[in-house]
């Protein structure tokens, strides 16, 4: 998670909302790939976090499946972000700060317990959310001017 807050500060740093991701192997521990919000930057609705490091894993691995792997997220996934860990086949999803607006896991429409979902990945959230949270809140801030 650690390396996912360096990404939300990377995107901060060039002025997108500071969210991070990495997908990791347990197995081995490797980092397959990171990625940090940059859908101002890229001109492209769809580059969030997740969907930038889950692209970068699928191009690695040379397969749009990641089963097994784990997608560490700063922030709650949106619903389009959850419906593509679940068809990427994530195995483990671990996230940071709950989004009560934009979240689609344990907020919103709880996208992973719905019918329709083909694939769950084990959930895990709150993970160093505070510091994500705060991240978060600090770009915000300066935005507005406070």
């Amino acid at each position: 998670m650690r390396i996912a807050l360096e990404a939300a500060q990377a995107a901060a740093a060039a002025g997108e909302t500071p969210v991070g991701a990495v997908v990791v192997d347990p197995a081995t521990g490797e980092v397959v790939a990171v990625g940090a919000n940059q859908p101002i930057g890229a001109h492209d609705p769809t580059a969030h976090a997740e969907i930038v490091a889950l692209r970068a894993a699928a191009a690695k691995r040379g397969n749009y499946r990641l089963t097994g792997l784990t997608l560490y997220v700063t922030l709650e996934p949106c619903a389009m972000c959850a419906g593509a860990i679940s068809h990427a086949r994530i195995g483990r999803l671990v996230f940071g700060a709950e989004d009560v607006k934009g979240g689609a896991v344990v907020n919103g429409p709880r996208f992973f317990h719905q019918p329709t979902c083909h694939w769950r990945p084990q959930v895990e959230g709150g993970v160093l959310a505070d510091e994500a949270g705060e991240l978060l809140r600090s770009f915000f801030r300066a935005r507005r001017g406070r």
